[in-house]
């Protein structure tokens, strides 16, 4: 069986325009605005096919990203009431609205070709159904929409770079030199409606949800640098997007848009245990080196009062023996101590790290 390159590619552009924004979704916190948005904009989806009478139009997707807005607008209403929380707004509006769409849809528009289900699941490996032109070859429409999008979500970011930064992690400095972080956050939210409802024709907005959040997330626990960050979120949609199709084809009969989720949860999975810094394998590491470093420093204090042997150190520090020569061996390794007859004795090294222990 051949590659299907127009999945691989329409999966991988479509992970890498959701990354982008959704790199600002997870670091203002706001992750579940996503999910919110994805969901809610099925009322805007379905008016608009209403008025136009056509579920591929520009009219959609307006009207789409029209409520995404409102979605924002209402949850943020209700936080500022203070009389419920984030998550509890969140969890007001877009079921809400979500509803709504559905209702609309069994209500008035049941011989259309749209349902809450395609809308929610989509597939992806059917982008090549629907082809048109395009520089003498014959693409998959929904990749031009995606390719479109990703290069309007690119222009944004690099041209609000600053802006977005400064938004994102001190807005009080952002109003001060005359950055609204209002307006800031609403085209950012624009941004991430508009993405929302050009991927639900090729991925469904479950898809969406995890391109949206699982690669920053992952790039999130791999660098501080929000350049890098950005670069890393979409290298890793996409490649998850890659990585997901083949294992779809491996697994023979499988769902391409579930296999793609799986190995974004995968790759997650695999950052969140071994990277450097955040990873849970790097922080045990760590820890275990703080406690050695520890464990030689507190030796070394006790011989800075006169030379010892391991029997003697163990009495006064309460450890057990087998502890005590583990950590004079490393001691001695790194020349801080030398052993005659079975007595410890800091060397010139070790009494220097001695005294600056005392001094720090």
């Amino acid at each position: 069986m051949t590659v299907d390159w127009e999945v691989v590619a329409t999966g991988a552009v479509a992970a890498g325009a959701c990354a982008l924004p959704g790199t600002f979704l997870v670091l203002r916190g706001m992750s579940l605005i996503g999910d919110a948005i994805s969901h809610a904009v099925l009322p805007g989806i379905v008016v608009a096919v209403l008025l136009t009478g056509n579920v591929a139009s520009l009219t959609v997707v307006g009207g789409a990203a029209a409520v995404g807005l409102l979605t924002v607008f209402l949850i943020e209403t209700l936080i500022r009431t203070r009389r419920v929380k984030e998550d509890t707004s969140i969890a007001i509006v877009f079921p809400a609205l979500f509803a709504l769409g559905v209702l609309l849809i069994a209500r008035y528009v049941p011989d259309k070709d749209l349902d809450q289900e395609c809308v929610l699941y989509g597939e992806i490996a059917f982008v090549g159904l629907r082809t048109v032109p395009f520089a003498g070859m014959t693409v998959p429409e929904p990749l031009l929409t995606l390719g479109a999008i990703a290069l309007l979500n690119l222009a944004f970011v690099l041209l609000f770079f600053k802006e977005l930064k400064l938004a994102t992690f001190d807005t009080g400095l952002a109003a001060a030199v005359g950055i609204s972080p209002v307006l800031v956050h609403y085209l950012l939210m624009g941004t991430v409606s508009l993405t929302t409802v050009a991927s639900f024709d090729a991925v469904g907005a479950i898809l969406v949800v995890a391109f949206l959040i699982v690669p920053p997330a992952a790039a999130y626990l791999l660098t501080d640098r929000l350049g890098w960050m950005l670069v890393l979120a979409v290298a890793i949609g996409a490649g998850s997007a890659a990585g997901g199709y083949f294992f779809a084809r491996a697994l023979g009969d499988a769902s391409v848009a579930g296999c793609m989720a799986v190995v974004m949860g995968a790759a997650f999975g695999l950052v969140w245990m071994l990277a450097p810094r955040e990873g849970i394998l790097g922080r045990v590491l760590r820890v275990r080196r703080n406690r050695r470093r520890f464990a030689r420093a507190l030796v070394l204090s006790r011989l800075g009062r006169g030379p010892a042997d391991a029997a003697t150190i163990a009495a006064d520090l309460a450890w057990p023996r087998s502890r005590v020569d583990d950590v004079c061996a490393s001691l001695e390794s790194r020349g801080l101590v030398t052993t005659a007859a079975g007595t410890l004795t800091p060397t010139d090294a070790g009494r220097a790290y001695i005294a600056f222990l005392v001094k720090g």
